[in-house]
């Protein structure tokens, strides 16, 4: 259940956008731009995934209910793919219960149709199609 104090709220959230300032998460802006009028729920939630560490990204389920952190996540993370592959497999499992992160991942539109994972002992390809995963290990 999320804290519903407006004062606590706005009290994680600025420290969670000075964590993130002090990241350097937002170096293409001017820092004294970034504040907590300027900075959306959404961003500030997929910035916290992102960058900061898990005792941070716990503070979110604090603040958010978990639907709006899934979206935020689904719509600003995901639609990364293979560079936050990784990343978001741990999201998947960690945060939404997800038994099988790289099928739950497939069933995203924003998800692309096919992840190739370069391993120590070869190449797998996994294929999305309706759920069902296939692999096919070269060497």
């Amino acid at each position: 259940m999320p804290i519903q104090d407006r004062h606590i709220i706005d009290s994680i959230k600025q420290s969670l956008i000075a964590q993130l300032k002090r990241e350097h998460a937002f170096w293409s802006y001017n820092e004294h731009d970034i504040t907590l009028e300027n900075i959306d729920d959404a961003h500030l939630i997929a910035m916290t995934m992102r960058h900061l560490d898990l005792p941070e990204i716990k503070k979110l389920f604090k603040i958010y209910p978990l639907r709006k952190i899934k979206d935020a996540w689904i719509r600003l993370l995901v639609t990364e793919n293979d560079y936050l592959y990784t990343l978001n497999r741990f999201f998947a499992w960690y945060y939404f219960k997800a038994k099988k992160p790289d099928s739950y991942l497939c069933h995203f539109p924003s998800f692309s149709s096919a992840r190739s994972i370069t391993l120590l002992l070869g190449k797998v390809e996994w294929l999305c199609f309706s759920g069902i995963q296939a692999n096919d290990r070269r060497t």
